[in-house]
C-alpha cells in the first residue's frame, strides 16, 4: 500500500525530527536501498559538525530477501543465453551450464544424433538459445565455422534439425586494451565480447601463464570476425591475431588454416603456438603452493618436500589435460585423493590431484587430448581446502613445470608457407596500425 502526504506536511516532519537528533546529539544514518532485484543494502555513518576531510566512511552490506514476485518468474516468459564453448566441451556440457531440463536434454541428443555441427564445437564460439524458467529448451543456435549455421528448434512439443549456410554479414572488427586489474577486466573495459580474452588465454596457454605472468601495465591489440545474422544478432567469431605485451615482451599470433589440414595459431615467422604442454591445468585460478624441496604441510604439520604446483580454485572447476596422452591411472591413491596419472610418451607424465570428481568419458586406457577436461577441482585426500595438486613428471620423477623446456611444435610446412605469408601480411598491418595509434603514450 502506498501512504501519500503533502509535501507542506514532509517538510514539517523532517524539521522535527532533525530537531530531535541535534538535542540528542545523535548520529545520522543514510541509509541507501539499490533495488529489490539486487537484494543488498548499503548503510553509510556520518559524524555531524566534522570537515568532510575527517569523516569517517563505514560500508555495511546485508542481504536483503527478495519480494515474492520477484522469486517466481511467468512460466511463459523467454531467456536468450549465450553460452561460449570451453576448451574439451561436449554438447551435454553446455545443455547443463544452460540448466536444460532432463527431457528435453535427452529429445534434444535423439535429434541432433551425426549433427557434423556437434563434432566441431570450437573453444570461443557461442552457442545461444532460448530457454523457459523452467528449462524448457525453445531454440538452439550455433554457427560452426564458413558461416554455417546449425540450429535445433522445438515446434509441436519435438525438436527440428537444420544445418544450412547461415545468411550472415561477416565484419572484421579491432581492439586493445590496458590491464590494470585482471585480462576480463581489461576486456570488458575496452568494450570487447568477454569471450574475446577466454580465446587470448588459449592462445597463449602455451606461453604465457595467466595465474602467474599478468602483470598490471601489460596491454593487448586485437583482430577478430564478429557475424550479425538476418534478425540483428551479432555472434562474435574467431580471434585472426592478436598481440599481447608482457613483462616487456611482445608476443604475436595470427590464424591460419592451410587447405588441407586444420587451422592453429602461429607466430608471423610460421612457428606453431601450440606447445606439447599446456602452461596451466586449469583456466582461471591462482597457485597457493609452488615446487618446493620443503614446505610445512598444514594437515602432517611438519616441514617436507612439495613436489608438485597447487591450484587454489573452486570446487566443480574443469581440469584439462595439459597434453596428449593414455590415461595410467584413475582412481584412489591415498593423501592425493581423487587421482588422474596421463602417460605423454616414455619419458613424461602427469597427475591431477584432489579431484572432486571425473570427467564421465574418462576411463582407463583411453587417449586424451590436450585441453580435453578429465575431472574437477576437489579437495579429496589430505587436503586443507579445494585445488588441484599437479605434477609434471620425467621418467617417473617430479619435476618443477616451470623450469623445464618443452619442444616446440612442428612449423608451417614449405608448401604453404608462401601462402600464409599472404594470408597473414594484412592481419598483422592491422596489428602495427593498432598498436601505432593506441599505445604511443605507453612508448
Amino acid at each position: 500500500m502506498i501512504y501519500y502526504q503533502s509535501p507542506r506536511k514532509r517538510r514539517s516532519i523532517l524539521a522535527q525530527k532533525l530537531a530531535v537528533l541535534a538535542q540528542k546529539k545523535v548520529r545520522w544514518i543514510t541509509i541507501l536501498s539499490s533495488l529489490p532485484l539486487f537484494g543488498m543494502v548499503t548503510a553509510f555513518g556520518i559524524v555531524p559538525d566534522a570537515p568532510p576531510h575527517e569523516i569517517p566512511g563505514k560500508k555495511i552490506v546485508r542481504p536483503l530477501q527478495l519480494p515474492e514476485k520477484f522469486a517466481s518468474s511467468d512460466p511463459e516468459m523467454t531467456f536468450w543465453h549465450q553460452e561460449s564453448i570451453r576448451r574439451g566441451d561436449t554438447i551435454v556440457a553446455i545443455l547443463a551450464r544452460l540448466e536444460i531440463s532432463q527431457e528435453d536434454k535427452n529429445n534434444f541428443l535423439d535429434a541432433t544424433r551425426g549433427s557434423k555441427a556437434m563434432s566441431q564445437l570450437k573453444p570461443g564460439e557461442v552457442v545461444h538459445a532460448e530457454t523457459r524458467p523452467d528449462g524448457e529448451l525453445l531454440t538452439l543456435r550455433y554457427f560452426y565455422g564458413n558461416g554455417e549455421q546449425f540450429q535445433v528448434e522445438k515446434v509441436d512439443g519435438a525438436f527440428e534439425l537444420s544445418e544450412q549456410s547461415g545468411k550472415s554479414d561477416t565484419h572484421i572488427q579491432i581492439g586493445s586494451g590496458v590491464i590494470s586489474t585482471s585480462l576480463f577486466a581489461a576486456v570488458d573495459k575496452a568494450d570487447l565480447p568477454s569471450t574475446i580474452a577466454s580465446q587470448m588465454i588459449d592462445i597463449f596457454s602455451s606461453s604465457i601463464d595467466f595465474h602467474r605472468d599478468i602483470q598490471k601495465g601489460d596491454y593487448f591489440t586485437v583482430v577478430y570476425e564478429s557475424r550479425q545474422d538476418e534478425g540483428g544478432k551479432i555472434q562474435v567469431g574467431r580471434v585472426l591475431a592478436v598481440e599481447f605485451f608482457n613483462k616487456g615482451k611482445s608476443r604475436r599470433a595470427v590464424y591460419f588454416q592451410p587447405s588441407d589440414g586444420k587451422g592453429e595459431y602461429y607466430t608471423p615467422e610460421g612457428e606453431s603456438l601450440r606447445r606439447p604442454f599446456l602452461m596451466a591445468p586449469l583456466k582461471f585460478s591462482r597457485i597457493s603452493s609452488g615446487f618446493s624441496n620443503a614446505r610445512y604441510h598444514p594437515i602432517l604439520k611438519r616441514w617436507r618436500a612439495h613436489r608438485g604446483v597447487d591450484y587454489a580454485a573452486p570446487r566443480g572447476v574443469p581440469v584439462m589435460a595439459t597434453a596428449d596422452g593414455i590415461v595410467e591411472y584413475k582412481g584412489w591413491q591415498n593423501g592425493y585423493g581423487n587421482l588422474v596419472v596421463l602417460k605423454h610418451n616414455a619419458q613424461y607424465s602427469s597427475a591431477y590431484g584432489h579431484l572432486s570428481g571425473f570427467d564421465k568419458r574418462l576411463q582407463k586406457g583411453k587417449r586424451v587430448r590436450q585441453g580435453d577436461v578429465i575431472g574437477f577441482v576437489g579437495s579429496t585426500g589430505m587436503a586443507t581446502g579445494p585445488h588441484l595438486h599437479y605434477e609434471l613428471r620425467v621418467n617417473g620423477v617430479q619435476r618443477d613445470p616451470s623450469r623445464i623446456v618443452m619442444p616446440a611444435a612442428q612449423p608451417i610446412s614449405k608448401k604453404h608457407y608462401s601462402t600464409f605469408r599472404r594470408q597473414t601480411s594484412e592481419l598483422l598491418s592491422q596489428l602495427d596500425l593498432l598498436r601505432n595509434s593506441s599505445f604511443a603514450a605507453l612508448n
